[in-house]
């Protein structure tokens, strides 16, 4: 009897198996689930990943698209200044190109003039040919010594030197008013000076009467210029007085020559100045431009 019901609890029943069995498709279905899970989570990860990967290439197409837009802008606006500065070198070069022109042109008048200058003091060197008075080939300026047209500080000419004067005046100033030279000329010049004798004013006021007086004397119709000559260097004279500010110093002693240096000196100045001045404006305003 004992051996009987130990057999029969020994033995391997129904139920335990398809117990088995169950446990065993639980534990699978578990792992299905977890499998399923744990890929779902991977491609909901991957996805995220994906919209933020999508997000930061959109957002950079964006930044290149503004970068692109304000590039074009750029080109567009070097373009405009390329084409402004294209015109403003344009104009420049026309401006250089009228400069040159005029500076040519000046250049030409001032070759003339250094011409003239040369010719006025070869005619005045002819006509003084056979004259006592010598016209300085340097600058073609003629000296009267103050002794010969003055007394002693006086500023009165002497009748002897109206003689003089007579003789010379027409002379100098002929050539300088004729048709052929007075375009060329700016200004006739009649300078006085002293010794340095006695005090600065003084002497100032001396030089300025003795130069008076010798233009006064060339102005007066009866002393051998036409009305029309002196009406042409009324628009051309000029009076200066030098007190003893520019004396003739004597070579020999290295001392003021005290008898040199009492003089009236008649010249001219050319409109060269005017030229050079001229000349050096057009230079300037050419750097300027630069």
């Amino acid at each position: 009897m004992r051996n009987r019901r130990k057999a029969v609890f020994e033995e391997p029943g129904y139920w335990q198996s398809y117990s088995d069995m169950m446990a065993a498709l639980l534990l699978i279905f578990i792992l299905l689930i977890a499998i399923t899970l744990f890929v779902y989570r991977q491609k909901r990860t991957d996805l995220e990943n994906a919209r933020l990967q999508l997000n930061a290439t959109r957002q950079e197409l964006m930044d290149s698209k503004e970068e692109l837009l304000n590039s074009m802008r750029e080109l567009e606006e070097a373009s405009a200044r390329a084409t402004m500065t294209e015109d403003e070198l344009q104009e420049a070069y026309r401006r250089i190109d009228e400069a040159q022109a005029e500076l040519d042109s000046t250049r030409s008048e001032l070759r003339d003039i250094v011409g003239i200058r040369t010719d006025i003091i070869g005619e005045l060197q002819k006509r003084f040919d056979n004259s006592s008075m010598k016209v300085d080939a340097q600058t073609g300026t003629i000296t009267f010594s103050s002794d010969v047209l003055f007394r002693y500080n006086s500023d009165r000419l002497t009748p002897e030197s109206k003689a003089t004067l007579t003789e010379i005046i027409p002379m100098y100033l002929g050539v300088l008013l004729q048709d052929a030279f007075r375009p060329y000329i700016s200004e006739i010049i009649i300078e006085g000076h002293t010794d340095t004798d006695g005090g600065y004013q003084s002497n100032m006021v001396l030089s300025t009467g003795r130069a008076d007086s010798v233009a006064s004397f060339c102005l007066d119709p009866e002393n051998g210029l036409t009305p029309e000559q002196i009406e042409q260097l009324q628009k051309m004279l000029t009076v200066n007085g030098r007190s003893y500010s520019v004396p003739i110093m004597d070579a020999s002693t290295g001392e003021v020559d005290m008898a040199a240096s009492r003089r009236v000196e008649i010249k001219f100045r050319l409109r060269e100045e005017e030229m050079i001045e001229k000349i050096t404006e057009i230079l300037e305003k050419g750097m300027e431009e630069e």
